[in-house]
């Protein structure tokens, strides 16, 4: 028998909503996809929930309410009306499709039909498991909140909406993937963010076509950003609402996936993902003193190793004074095979600690810093300054706010290594040209990834450079094509 198309499925013969239900949902088979069937006035009324989605005191609240219909009531005629009245909560939707209405099933809200009705009544019942609010590990301030991003997207709205109670504010829905369904949620302000891009963002989003957002945030911006091959990141993460808030009074966009603690900030340059809310926890001057110790640490993590192993191959070019620097026993292994073994193991060290249980953690970081580095040194594997410049660049790497950059960073730093081995000073240059003209290339959604260095903005550089008090900064950067550029109403 041919099957019968979901559109041409009538709401009000529901004996056949049941069929549908049973065949394309699961009802009866799948336990966690709840049905339950009452007769009021004379009548069949169906409610299908999801199990773990929902809220169940609510639920039972609305049976209540529905069942006491037939004690309160006759007119069988006005069914659908009473029913409508009788459902005690503040969201509800009427739905005419069957495709629409099973989505909204299966994203946690509940059904009800009612016999010879030809809309549904969708009741927003929705209650995601989850933790609560806790401050992100990445991004931790000596003072400040201490609350942060979940993976309940209603929770995400709800935190930044505390921050920003303006009526301009907007957060549109999508559902993205063939399966997954995954609720998106753009967020901008309405007459300060530029609506070019938040009409580019919503075609992008609108325009996937994929089974599902497997791994939430990083799948959507693989599709917004088409990134390719660069190792940038073109898109900045944070799980901090008072973050996200600043960057919406500057008129930028951000991007919600259900699941995911993390914003997609968009559009963002390179100077985006070197800032930390803790230099805007402080005095102007501590804050500028934290940003140019965090720039020294980012400095180093990039261009110190193969600036040393350049003056340690060629010691001609040390100034008077400095002699010093440079091993004076290069060990059993050529020093640029050092440098990338020790390297390497820092890396090893990063994922173990990933994957160790947290109890464990600081014991094998112990293990391995201070028995298999001294052992390296002693049977001379490894000479004592390589081990001093690699934890140095890797202590930079730590410092960088963004961990999308420092992982960037890294493979910049090894770049640059191998270029120095290979054509020694030219070869360090040639590098760091390489290095420029690639963040110079680069945009994130028509936005200059290099902006205020490439193309040049005085003022804005001066803002980069320094931490200027908020009466001090009433303009909103002009990179991200604000309505107003004036933060002021």
């Amino acid at each position: 028998m041919k099957r019968r198309k979901t559109n041409d499925l009538k709401l009000e013969r529901i004996d056949d909503v049941q069929s549908y239900m049973e065949t394309r949902v699961g009802v009866g088979t799948s336990f966690d996809v709840g049905f339950r069937e009452v007769i009021i006035l004379k009548k069949k009324v169906q409610l299908y929930y999801l199990n773990g989605l929902n809220d169940t005191p609510v639920v039972v609240e609305l049976l209540k309410k529905l069942i006491s219909i037939n004690d309160e009531e006759s007119n069988q005629d006005e069914l659908p009306l009473i029913v409508k009245n009788r459902l005690v909560h503040q969201q509800v939707e009427e739905i005419d499709e069957i495709g629409k209405a099973v989505t909204q099933l299966l994203s946690g809200l509940i059904l009800i039909f009612v016999d010879g009705y030809e809309q549904t009544f969708v009741v927003d019942v929705r209650s995601y498991p989850g933790r609560g609010p806790e401050e992100p590990d990445t991004e931790r301030v000596v003072r400040g909140s201490r609350d942060g991003y979940t993976e309940n997207i209603i929770e995400n709205t709800g935190l930044t909406r505390r921050r920003v109670r303006d009526e301009r504010l907007r957060n549109e829905i999508f559902q993205v993937g063939d399966r997954s369904k995954t609720d998106v949620c753009i967020s901008y302000i309405q007459d300060v963010a530029d609506p070019g891009l938040v009409e580019m963002l919503k075609n992008e989003i609108q325009a996937i076509d994929t089974t599902g957002l497997s791994m939430a945030d990083k799948t959507l911006e693989e599709y917004l950003v088409h990134q390719g091959f660069n190792p940038f990141p073109l898109v900045r993460y944070t799980e901090r609402p008072d973050v996200a808030s600043n960057h919406l009074f500057e008129g930028h966009i951000l991007v919600m996936v259900d699941t995911s603690p993390s914003m997609i900030i968009t559009p963002t340059t390179f100077f985006h993902h070197v800032q930390h809310a803790e230099e805007y926890r402080q005095s102007p001057v501590i804050g500028s003193f934290i940003r140019w110790i965090r720039f020294l640490g980012i400095f180093v993590s990039v261009f110190l190793l193969p600036f040393w192993y350049i003056l340690s191959n060629q010691p001609e070019l040390l100034p008077e004074g400095l002699e010093f620097i440079g091993p004076s026993d290069e060990g059993s292994i050529p020093l640029f095979a050092q440098i990338i073994i020790a390297d390497i193991g820092i890396e090893f060290l990063r994922m173990a600690a990933i994957h160790t249980p947290t109890p464990l953690a600081t014991a094998m970081g112990l293990i391995a810093a201070v028995l298999i580095g001294d052992i390296a040194i002693t049977v001379g594997l490894f000479t004592a300054e390589v081990i001093l410049y690699v934890a140095a660049a890797t202590i930079g790497s730590y410092a960088t706010p963004s961990y999308e950059l420092s992982i960037a960073n890294k493979l910049t730093r090894v770049l640059l290594i191998l270029l120095a081995a290979t054509l020694g000073v030219k070869g360090f240059v040639v590098g760091i040209t390489i290095y420029l003209l690639a963040l110079t290339k680069t945009s994130s959604l028509n936005t200059p990834y290099f902006w205020p260095f490439m193309p040049f903005n005085f003022r804005a550089m001066l803002q980069i450079l320094f931490r200027f008090s908020v009466p001090a900064s009433q303009s909103r950067p002009s990179v991200v094509h604000p309505k107003s550029i004036k933060r002021q109403s």
